[in-house]
């Protein structure tokens, strides 16, 4: 059995080779925007887990007929909910300046949605989906080191702007909750989804002999 990374972060393949799994990585291409405004009044862990299930069905067609025969394909998408707002990747330093203007000193909860597709011989056969929340505690960051980090665009291309394992880490006053999530996809989640569809994470493992 292969276990499919339907995404492109290279944190999440950090993680998941730290934890000891080689995934197959596949990059899904999905509209986020498209998606979550096809959501009606949607609540923001719906947002995210829908987001990560697209992405993982986006993926099927680009997978070999050898790792289709048995896998679980892992989709992953993180927003962060802060004053109100559901916010992902800033994309421009305007919209990232603006919005550590306001997480400075603060705290937020980042959502990390994670749906996986349980495939035996080329069919999608079990599903199952969930949501991991973590409190983010941010420091108190001046407008100088704002723009030091912006100018190295890091904050750019990830969500809510900051990262944990990353120079966002500088940062930050620490995490409530699972830190694996704020990196991009949650270890025990992951876990108890996978032994819903009746996988155990240790055979998943890389072989150690």
């Amino acid at each position: 059995m292969r276990l499919v990374l339907a995404s492109q972060s290279p944190a999440r393949l950090r993680v998941l080779r730290a934890a000891g799994i080689d995934p197959v990585v596949r990059v899904s291409g999905v509209d986020e925007d498209a998606v979550a405004a096809a959501l009606t009044d949607p609540a923001p862990a719906d947002v995210v887990v829908a987001l990560a299930e697209a992405k993982a069905r986006a993926v099927l067609g680009d997978l070999d007929a050898d790792v289709l025969a048995d896998a679980v394909v892992v989709g992953c998408d993180s927003m962060l909910h802060y004053g109100g707002d559901l916010v992902g990747k800033p994309a421009t330093p305007e919209v990232a300046r603006e919005r550590w203007a306001k997480m400075s000193g603060g705290t937020g909860e980042l959502l990390t949605g994670h749906a996986i597709l349980r495939v035996r011989d080329g069919e999608v056969v079990d599903t199952a989906g969930g949501t991991e929340s973590t409190t983010v505690r941010f420091g108190n960051v001046t407008p100088e080191e704002v723009d030091a980090y912006i100018a190295t665009e890091e904050p750019l291309a990830v969500a809510g702007a900051f990262t944990l394992d990353g120079l966002g880490g500088w940062f930050l006053d620490g995490v409530d909750g699972d830190p694996s999530s704020v990196i991009g996809i949650s270890l025990p989640l992951t876990r108890r989804l996978l032994s819903g569809l009746g996988v155990r994470v240790t055979d998943l493992w890389r072989s150690t002999r």
